[in-house]
């Protein structure tokens, strides 16, 4: 058993003895089983050990950085969810930054922006997406591309969220990773700084894209294209920065589906870009909605995806999220409870002990089958009993984050 430095067990010792110091405040409710919000590990947690390790590094030294990423469908494209983890995670320690990570201009494809940045488009683009049997684009992480040909064409992302709350963390970058590729032509990205300032990316190893050096910190990047023939796809925008801190980047598209993630043929090579140390995996709402679910076929999905993250990094830790509760919308105003949520319940349980990865049990906390109906008389949830509000993301994030917390002073605990 390792043993942490004596200062680093005096620092934490207030959370050792109440360690509900680190957890953030959440409402009772009756329906709920909030007192089973917590991350079921197996056998072998050495994966969690390794990132809990970086975690007492970061908050205690102010050294290193952790790369998290949360996969999902419209869940996580949302922002708010997992935009509250994040804010959660870097709230433990001030000044801790890491970089706003992985995002993509979703207003531009002509759908929702994640809630946590802005973005702006000009020119003519075209969208593709993962959920789309055949987008005829190569897809990468985020699931997502704008293809143009229009030299005026450009996106504008800014990191502040749209609506800002006191204490928000704000995210300043300096380097540039823009996804993505060219064909037919010589068109390619270029970064507009200023009014007489053009920047030109280097070329990324594996044909992933360019990297740009910015002269200074920034807030808002604007990216345009360059060249005078052919077509040029964006797949994504990593805004970096040299600082330690958390990353935590968002990767959703509405309606995606285990088979939507396995059409993004750049995925892994993305994943080796980020090499996340944390990914938590919650793809799974749109593969379960039918009655004609299968679960051989959806372990054996989720198999594959696992396999691609642990080859783009052996030592990542995964954490498998339960589909939430939901109901099947039968007709106009009709809906009838998705018994397949407890089936999922059981494969994600089976997929933590098969890859020693954890496993937080949304569809137990919730309160089971049925219990979406109540989380939206809370108002918790929307009316099509699948999605949650802006409040029900929020306390989510804030449950995933205690869970994750909790773990953690256990392992603070066994180093002492």
């Amino acid at each position: 058993m390792k043993t942490a430095p004596l200062f680093l067990t005096l620092l934490f010792l207030p959370c050792l003895v109440v360690a509900q110091s680190l957890n953030k405040n959440v409402p009772e409710y009756d329906f709920a089983r909030f007192d089973r919000n917590r991350i079921t590990l197996f056998a072998d947690s050495s994966a969690f050990e390794r990132l809990f390790e970086k975690m007492d590094s970061l908050y205690f030294l102010g050294k290193g950085h952790l790369q998290i990423v949360h996969m999902g469908g419209s869940h996580v494209q949302a922002g708010t969810f997992t935009g509250r983890l994040r804010n959660n995670l870097l709230s433990l320690q001030p000044g801790l930054d890491g970089g706003r990570g992985l995002v993509f201009p979703f207003s531009a494809a002509g759908t929702n922006n994640p809630s946590s940045f802005l973005a702006g488009h000009t020119g003519i683009w075209r969208a593709a997406k993962n959920t789309q049997a055949n987008s005829g684009k190569r897809l990468g992480l985020t699931g997502m591309a704008l293809s143009t040909s229009d030299r005026r064409a450009s996106v504008t992302l800014t990191t502040i969220p749209r609506d800002p709350r006191p204490g928000d963390p704000v995210f300043r970058f300096n380097r540039v990773r823009v996804l993505g590729y060219s064909s037919e032509g010589d068109r390619a990205p270029m970064i507009l700084a200023g009014p007489r300032d053009t920047l030109y990316g280097v070329p990324l190893p594996e044909e992933a894209g360019w990297v740009f050096d910015l002269p200074t910190l920034t807030d808002s990047v604007r990216i345009a294209v360059t060249g005078t023939s052919g077509e040029w796809t964006l797949t994504g925008i990593f805004l970096d920065n040299p600082f330690p801190g958390i990353t935590v980047s968002e990767i959703g598209v509405n309606g995606a589906s285990l088979v939507s993630y396995s059409r993004c043929q750049d995925l892994q090579r993305d994943l080796k870009l980020l090499s996340p140390d944390l990914a938590i995996l919650a793809i799974g709402i749109n593969d379960a909605t039918g009655t004609d679910f299968s679960e051989e076929v959806f372990l054996q999905r989720y198999r594959r995806l696992v396999e691609e993250i642990r080859t783009a990094n052996p030592d990542c830790a995964i954490l498998f999220v339960t589909n939430n509760d939901s109901f099947r919308r039968i007709r106009r105003r009709v809906y009838r409870v998705n018994t397949n949520g407890a089936l999922v319940e059981n494969i994600f349980l089976q997929l933590g002990r098969e890859y020693n990865a954890g496993v937080w049990n949304l569809f137990d906390i919730m309160g089971g089958t049925g219990s979406m109906a109540k989380w939206e008389a809370a108002s918790l949830a929307k009316a099509d009993k699948v999605h949650f509000t802006e409040e029900g993301y929020r306390l989510l994030g804030d449950l995933l984050f205690n869970a994750l917390m909790d773990r953690y002073v256990e392992h603070m605990k066994n180093t002492r």
